[in-house]
């Protein structure tokens, strides 16, 4: 039997830091305010010019340069991403044609916040089932979407990428153990950018600021987040048949530090346990969990046997959990 390994990571942050100071300024907000309420410090936004598939190619290279294996062995990539190049066509084709991809299939996956949970679940599949490489790249430039008006979305969102390369392997016990994806169409405005889609197409009469993030309910948001987030991930480390004492790193989607200690309490793991970039590098949706596993791997050595638990929720309501086995 096939097993997944993961054998390269990478990431990517724009070099734009934008402190909390800017922003609370712009919005009237004390000084220390964004601090306390998310964790958050800093995040980094994309230089003018810098398109989503520059920050998804930098963290793909990352990740293949780290596993040093030939590029034509790699049969799809998948790119999870809201924020893609144009609506048409896809992005991830680009990115396979400039990483050298040329044996390799690319697809975007819009996910939001969850996106990487998906792209790695199916990942995993396709690795075991094809018997080949999958490179998972998960990547957003949030910024150009944030209402500078809005303190929810101004507040938390930023720009990174991270990179995963998954391999079949001979330790048939690697690689995702327990998965559960879930999905929440009732909560489905609560975070929308409400147009360029069919429901409200691009016109000359349509406003600008319909083109960019709304958050309608940031409460309600939070509440089923973590309900949907801890439930996903209880309901992965069963299917694994692990408990939450077997875990030996915890990767939260990067939303909120209140939001992310919540759930690792609710989960009953410790919290030297938790991988967190959020304070430094905010919330870039999908792309949090592959950037903070990847930029952490310095400090934190994943060791073969070790169940990694990520889980994420976001816009839709989509979200999810994976506990993988390194």
């Amino acid at each position: 039997m096939t097993g997944v390994e993961i054998i390269g990571l990478g990431h990517y942050a724009p070099e734009k830091i934008v402190p909390n100071a800017e922003i609370e300024a712009r919005l009237g907000l004390e000084p220390g305010w964004i601090k306390r309420r998310t964790g958050i410090e800093a995040r980094r936004y994309a230089a003018d010019g810098e398109a989503l598939s520059d920050i998804a190619i930098k963290a793909g290279e990352m990740a293949l340069a780290r596993a040093g294996i030939d590029r034509r062995d790699i049969g799809l990539l998948l790119l999870a991403t809201s924020t893609p190049d144009h609506l048409l066509p896809p992005t991830a084709p680009l990115v396979a044609h400039h990483l050298g991809l040329s044996n390799a299939g690319g697809i975007d996956m819009a996910g939001a916040c969850a996106g990487f949970i998906y792209a790695l679940t199916l990942a995993d599949s396709f690795v075991r089932s094809h018997d080949t490489k999958v490179l998972v790249i998960a990547a957003n430039i949030l910024s150009r979407r944030i209402n500078p008006a809005d303190r929810a979305s101004s507040v938390l969102f930023s720009d990174a990428a991270g990179a995963v390369l998954l391999a079949p392997t001979g330790r048939s016990d690697a690689g995702v153990r327990g998965a559960r994806l879930a999905a929440k169409g009732a909560h489905y405005d609560l975070i929308s950018i409400p147009g360029g889609g069919s429901r409200m197409p691009f016109s000359k009469g349509i406003d600008a600021g319909e083109m960019l993030m709304v958050m309608s309910d940031g409460q309600a948001v939070y509440a089923e987040a973590v309900a949907m987030m801890t439930s996903a991930a209880e309901n992965a480390l069963k299917r694994a048949g692990a408990v939450a004492s077997d875990v030996a790193h915890f990767i939260p989607h990067q939303a909120n530090a209140r939001m992310m200690a919540t759930v690792a309490h609710q989960l009953e793991i410790v919290p030297e346990r938790m991988l967190s970039t959020i304070e430094q590098f905010a919330n870039s949706s999908a792309a949090t969990i592959p950037f903070t596993l990847s930029m952490s791997a310095d400090e934190r050595r994943y060791e073969k046997g070790d169940i990694v638990l990520m889980t994420a929720a976001g816009a839709g309501l989509t979200g999810g959990a994976v506990a993988f086995r390194w």
